[in-house]
């Protein structure tokens, strides 16, 4: 099973503070686990809003706004991408990230091909898989 962890932005991630060394040393070794583990797939930390967009939609072409944005419960600093037999497995995982007091993450499952059942047409299907592997090429 496929998970996203979303780590979700603060107030220094928004200021644009970076990590300590310490933070990036203690993070580095943590990715270095998933790594061996077999577990990681991606991971990156994003830019705070102020260096970003969103596109709203409606008829016709999206409306855009340019960060920053105000700070919620929404805003993402940064995800991996894990693979694991479990959502269990996933949060025993990340229980060992380390982060600070008051981080926060989110884990969510990503979707199969097999979850979109009869929706998702043998041609859609081949559609997906060639996309997947060109995009894996680059």
């Amino acid at each position: 099973m496929r998970f996203m962890v979303i780590v979700k932005a603060s107030k220094d991630t928004e200021a644009g503070v970076m990590p300590s060394t310490e933070l990036l040393t203690a993070m580095g070794k943590f990715n270095e686990e998933l790594v061996k583990g077999g577990v990681m797939e991606a991971g990156e930390g994003l830019h705070p809003t102020a260096k970003g967009a969103r596109i709203k939609y409606g008829s016709g072409q999206g409306s855009v706004s340019r960060g920053p944005f105000p700070l919620s419960g929404d805003l993402v600093a940064g995800f991996w991408l894990i693979n694991t037999k479990s959502l269990d497995e996933a949060v025993e995982w990340m229980q060992r990230a380390p982060f600070l007091d008051g981080d926060e993450i989110e884990i969510r499952q990503v979707f199969s091909a097999e979850d979109f059942g009869e929706a998702l047409t043998p041609e859609l299907r081949e559609q997906e898989e060639r996309l997947r592997a060109q995009a894996a090429k680059k």
